[in-house]
Formats: structure tokens, C-alpha cells, sequence
């Protein structure tokens, strides 16, 4: 009986070991910092949410305001103290639905969006170099879904799936997801990248397949940082006067000058005084 009794409480002891390290490693690890681990073992920190969020408190006006997914909304204010337009309190869902109408719509239509919100930046999570799953592409079925709930005469859920009722990003995904906010802001250069020998460039890790769309630039808004693994991208929101400039041809930008050609010559010539005045020689009055 007393082998029984130790054997038992050896177990309970090792089950309150493994529970405490389960906890300490899953349950307790911070959103900020991710860990992954390598193919050897080796314990690798991905510091990218903080190098953003310090990135924004150190390079942004202090009154600007930052539209992301609802997700990031408490870390954005708390670490990067910056405005947002959605937080993870999720009372306010038409505000919400407005943020996801944004994202799913194409840059355009986004861009009158974030012009009445009067968004400075737009941040996005993209996990497609590290294989990340939790990023705002496998989140985006959420947003169109809200946004569909109270604007369904834009945003329709269908219309971002294949004939076949695939949700693809290669070449055989639906145009109108080719082309919305969200995957113009996650896949911008991204196709310009080759990450190792084996995978073409601009191949998704995440999803497993090659972008569909991959040379596009962007109208509305242009790239202000990327941290170091492409985790979190930043994006400031250009002013209507920086993209209404009406561009003018280079051979029209140069000053035209006639040719001038000078009528003076090498011989001196008398010159005339016009309007010369004329001095009248009187006498000298005598003394008296």
C-alpha cells in the first residue's frame, strides 16, 4: 500500500510540473512577443508588434490615427499611444463594420472611407514570410462578414470566393479580392520577394500558394515601415493634393529660352543722349 501511495503522489507532482509549464509556455505568453521554435530546437522571439508600436510613437504626430482590425486596437493605444478608430471593445459594430467595409473594399473606394474617418495610417498583420497564421488575411473573411451585415449593398461575401466556392489567393482567386485594400496592403513587394531556392518569389508560407497579383502600385497610400520579418505593415495615407497633381511631361518642365543675340559689335560707337537738355551761355553781370 505505501508504494501505491508514493507512486500516486509522484504522479500528482509531475502533473502539477507539466501543468505549470504548459501554462507558462501557452496560457501566460505575451500577444506582443511571439515565439516560434526552429527545425533544431532552438527558440526563436519575434519582437515585431513592439518594433511597430514603437516605430509609430516615434515617427508619428502625436494626433494621428491609425486604422487596423479591432484585434490591435488596446496595444496600438497602449504602446504606440496613438488614436484608433476600432478597439477590441466591440460594442460600437457599425464603426467596426465601416473599418471592414474599408478593407474590403478596392483602394479607391477606401480611400473615401479613411478621407471621412480622417485616418493618417493604416497598419495590417501579414504572417505569409514567417507562415504565420493569425494574420489579417485568414481574419479577413470576418471583416467582409461584418461588413456585408451592415452594408450589404457594397460588400457581398460571395463575391470574394471562386466559382467554385474557393477562397484562394493565387492567380485563380476572385478578382474582387485580388484587388480590395487588404490584399494590396499584405502583398504589396511582396511578390519582388524570394525568400529561399526552392519556392518561386512571392509565394505565400501562410497559405502555401504563389500570389495571383503581384505588380500593382499603390494610388492612395504608400509604404512608412515594415518590421524585419514583414510581420506588421505600415502605411501612411497620402493628402488629396499629393495624388490630384497633374503631371507634366519632362520636355515640358524645362524653361524655354529664345535665342538671344547681341546687336553690340567690337567698334565703339558715339553714343546719343535722347532729351539732352540745352544750355543757353548768358553774360556775366557786372559788379555794381
Amino acid at each position: 500500500r505505501m508504494i501505491v501511495v508514493l507512486v500516486v503522489l509522484l504522479l500528482l507532482m509531475m502533473f502539477a510540473v507539466h501543468c505549470t509549464w504548459v501554462t507558462s509556455n501557452a496560457y501566460s505568453s505575451p500577444s506582443i512577443v511571439l515565439a516560434s521554435y526552429g527545425n533544431d530546437g532552438s527558440r526563436q522571439i519575434l519582437d515585431d508588434f513592439r518594433e511597430a508600436y514603437y516605430w509609430l510613437w516615434q515617427n508619428t504626430a502625436e494626433d494621428a490615427r491609425v486604422m487596423s482590425w479591432w484585434d490591435y486596437g488596446y496595444q496600438i493605444a497602449g504602446m504606440a499611444n496613438r488614436t484608433t478608430l476600432v478597439d477590441n471593445n466591440t460594442w460600437n459594430n457599425s464603426h467596426i463594420a465601416l473599418v471592414g467595409k474599408a478593407m474590403s473594399s478596392n483602394e479607391s473606394a477606401a480611400y473615401d472611407i479613411m478621407t471621412q474617418l480622417d485616418v493618417d495610417y493604416v497598419l495590417v498583420i501579414f504572417g505569409g514570410v514567417i507562415g504565420y497564421s493569425g494574420d489579417d488575411i485568414n481574419k479577413f473573411l470576418w471583416m467582409v462578414r461584418i461588413a456585408e451585415g451592415e452594408h450589404p449593398q457594397d460588400i457581398k461575401e460571395s463575391d470574394y470566393f471562386t466559382e467554385r466556392g474557393e477562397f484562394r489567393v493565387d492567380a485563380e482567386g476572385s478578382p474582387t479580392l485580388l484587388n480590395c485594400l487588404m490584399y494590396k496592403l499584405s502583398y504589396y513587394r511582396f511578390g519582388e520577394l524570394k525568400m529561399d531556392y526552392r519556392s518561386p518569389a512571392g509565394f505565400d508560407r501562410t497559405r502555401n500558394a504563389v500570389i495571383g497579383h503581384k505588380n500593382f502600385d499603390l494610388t492612395y497610400l504608400e509604404e512608412a515601415y515594415t518590421t524585419e520579418r514583414w510581420l506588421v505593415r505600415i502605411y501612411r495615407v497620402k493628402k488629396p493634393d499629393e495624388f490630384n497633381r497633374p503631371r507634366i511631361p519632362y520636355t515640358d518642365r524645362l524653361i524655354k529660352t529664345k535665342n538671344f543675340a547681341s546687336k553690340k559689335t567690337s567698334k565703339r560707337k558715339r553714343g546719343v543722349i535722347k532729351s539732352r537738355p540745352v544750355v543757353v551761355k548768358g553774360s556775366k553781370s557786372g559788379s555794381k
